[in-house]
Parts: structure tokens; C-alpha cells; sequence
């Protein structure tokens, strides 16, 4: 009996089989066409927004390095109101992050106001909204010196050492430089020799240190300094202030879709609404944050214009 089924079984296999390969040589046989009338368009790409991530960068911050730790707060805030996935990519300088903002490989980006300016002109970058600290939605430059330095203004400084930030920051290079400009004179004249830092804190603690003589700095950064470490008021002094100037704002690269950019926006306009964002900002010494107008940065396009024809 055993035997009987299982004779029958192998049948059933067998029949199958040849009955599948007798459909697949039909189908084989039969001519393949393509209906060119039902062509259809690949899809678009789609926004950032739909595709749920984001790359971000902190290229100019209003704190120095102890203070990234509110940065990567803000950032958490972001990606859970936005429900994106968040990556934050470091750029090391601000051309670079420029660069990047242009090939799409960084989406939105805190700038310094120098690269938001030459970026708007170059390639389109997108102002989304800027900080206010101490009641606007400015900042200044800031030359220091250490605090027992006889110097007194800029012109004292004539071959001495001198500290710049990044050679594409406003406070930090473009300000000191244009002052120079307008005295008839350049770095290279009128320093006996100068650095790049890359960073404001790094040029605060350099001047304190007596490493050089003077330095220009973000005011913003010297503010929130000067509030965690009291002792940096007598080791450095600031002899001149120069602005105000349009703050660093946030801003998107051109490839970023509207919708993407507007809730962004949205966003960081309602940040100080929310107890958990407001919690973020005042550990960041920032009020809020606002629209701004591209306006803002006339002063710096016009130092721009000037830095750029060089000194007579």
C-alpha cells in the first residue's frame, strides 16, 4: 500500500514538472513587445524631507568648543520636530563648508555672516532665520590685547604679532583687515608676523597666553567666554569694538527643497516658544530666533568689495 502511494506521488511530481516546462516554453515562444504609447517619466527626485535625513553643519558657532555640547541638544531638538535623521558633518573651515553647501553635500548649515555673503553671490545660499543675542540680531569685532599691554588702539599694534581667525571669517579677519585697508596699509606691511587660529577661543586664549599681541575677535564668542571664565577680563582687554554687523545666521544650500526650508524655518522661529528649546537657547546665550533680512549684510559686502581691490 505504501508502495502504491508512493508510486503516485512521484507520478503527480512528474506530471507537474513537465507541465511547468511546458508552460515556460510556451511563454518563450511567444514574442516579448514594448508599448512605446504607455512610456512613462522616471520619478522626480525627492526633497530632503521626504527622503527623511539631513546633512548639518556648525560652521560658525555663537559658543566655543566647551559649548557644542548645546549645539548637539539643538540638533536632537531639530531632528525630532522635523522627524529627520540628522548628520552632522564637520567642515573644518568655512570655505570648505561653502563648497559643500554648493555641491549639495551639506543641506543646511550656521555660517558666519563672511562665507553667508560670498555664498548668496556665488551659488544662492537660503537665509532661514538668525539669532538674537543681547536684544538684536548683530555682533561685533572685537581687537584685544593682553590686559597689561600698553596698547590702546589698532595703529599701536605696528609690528607686532597679531592673531586672525579664518581667513574667510568677517569679525575675525575681514574687519581688522578693511581697518588696515583704510589706513593705507595691509597685514603683511604692518604686522611683523601673523597666524590663523581657526577659531575665536582659540585667539582669546592666545592673547592671554601673551602668544600675540592682539587678536580680533566674534564679540559673541568673547561674551560667552568672559561669563564662564571671569579671570579672562584680567588677562585680556578689549581696546576697540568695530560694528555692528549682520550675525551669523542659518542657512540652506540651494538644492534644498522650499518645503524642506520653510519647516526648518518654522522650526527655529518657535524654538523659544517650546520649554525644552527654550531651555536650549538660554544655555546658548541666544534670546530667540528671528527673521532677518539679507539687508543686513550690506556693511559686509561692502568690505568684501573693498577687500577684494586690494589696498592703493
Amino acid at each position: 500500500m505504501r508502495r502504491v502511494r508512493g508510486v503516485c506521488l512521484y507520478l503527480v511530481v512528474v506530471v507537474l514538472a513537465l507541465w511547468s516546462l511546458g508552460l515556460g516554453g510556451c511563454q518563450q515562444d511567444q514574442p516579448k513587445t514594448i508599448r512605446l504609447e504607455h512610456r512613462e517619466p522616471l520619478p522626480a527626485p525627492r526633497p530632503i524631507s521626504e527622503k527623511g535625513r539631513l546633512n548639518l553643519s556648525v560652521g560658525a558657532i555663537l559658543t566655543p568648543e566647551q559649548g557644542y555640547v548645546y549645539y548637539q541638544e539643538l540638533i536632537a531638538y531639530l531632528a525630532d520636530q522635523l522627524s529627520l535623521e540628522i548628520t552632522v558633518v564637520d567642515p573644518i573651515n568655512y570655505q570648505k563648508l561653502n563648497d559643500m553647501l554648493q555641491a549639495g553635500d551639506v543641506d543646511v548649515a550656521f555660517v558666519c555672516s563672511g562665507p553667508y555673503v560670498e555664498g548668496r553671490e556665488r551659488f544662492g545660499l537660503w537665509l532661514l532665520a538668525a539669532p538674537v543675542v543681547n536684544g538684536e540680531p548683530a555682533y561685533y569685532s572685537n581687537l584685544i590685547v593682553p590686559a597689561q599691554s600698553p596698547v590702546r588702539s589698532l595703529a599701536d599694534l605696528r609690528g607686532k604679532t597679531f592673531a586672525f581667525t579664518d581667513p574667510h571669517s568677517n569679525t575675525g579677519t575681514l574687519v581688522p583687515r578693511t581697518k588696515l585697508a583704510d589706513m593705507g596699509t595691509t597685514p603683511e606691511a604692518f604686522f611683523a608676523s601673523f597666524t590663523y587660529t581657526y577659531a575665536h577661543d582659540r585667539s582669546i586664549h592666545a592673547v592671554a597666553e601673551r602668544l600675540v599681541d592682539g587678536a580680533a575677535v566674534d564679540s559673541l564668542i568673547w561674551d560667552y567666554m568672559v561669563a564662564g571664565e571671569p579671570d579672562l577680563r584680567e588677562r585680556v582687554r578689549v581696546v576697540e569694538r568695530y560694528g555692528p554687523f549682520g550675525i551669523p545666521p542659518v542657512v540652506a544650500g540651494p538644492h534644498v527643497a522650499a518645503e524642506t526650508r520653510e519647516k526648518i524655518r518654522q522650526v527655529l522661529l518657535t524654538l523659544h516658544e517650546n520649554p525644552r528649546g527654550k531651555e536650549i537657547l538660554q544655555k546658548m546665550h541666544i534670546e530667540r530666533f528671528v527673521d532677518i533680512d539679507d539687508s543686513a549684510y550690506d556693511s559686509i559686502r561692502r568690505m568684501h568689495a573693498l577687500d577684494s581691490k586690494g589696498t592703493p
